[in-house]
């Protein structure tokens, strides 16, 4: 319960902050069978996909660390099948937002390089 709420705080805290910076939200926590999307916003017209990442501390390499090969790939999977409703394809980006214990935000954006 506790771990579900920070998750939705944080994901709430990455939104404004992004929208902060011009981005528009579309949705968030949009769910299909290969997953979750944290957050789907425009950036212009590009569609970003955007991951959400706590960690309160950085062993391991902190939160931007914790976006893994296999997160990568169910990430794609469930981008695919949100652009499959879509009558036509926009540019999309894959973000992480990782905030760290203290609030701070890393926007790391392009994080997955491609689609494949």
């Amino acid at each position: 319960m506790l771990k579900s709420l920070l998750g939705r705080s944080a994901e709430a805290r990455a939104e404004a902050w992004l929208v902060s910076r011009g981005l528009a939200p579309v949705t968030r926590n949009w769910r299909c069978r290969f997953g979750e999307i944290d957050l789907v916003m425009r950036d212009g017209a590009t569609l970003v996909f955007v991951e959400v990442r706590l960690r309160s501390r950085r062993d391991f390499g902190g939160a931007a660390a914790s976006v893994t090969p296999a997160k990568q790939r169910k990430l794609v999977a469930a981008a695919r099948q949100y652009l499959a409703g879509l009558k036509t394809l926009p540019a999309c980006r894959f973000d992480v937002v990782a905030l760290d214990g203290r609030g701070e935000a890393e926007w790391i954006r392009n994080a997955i390089d491609d689609m494949g």
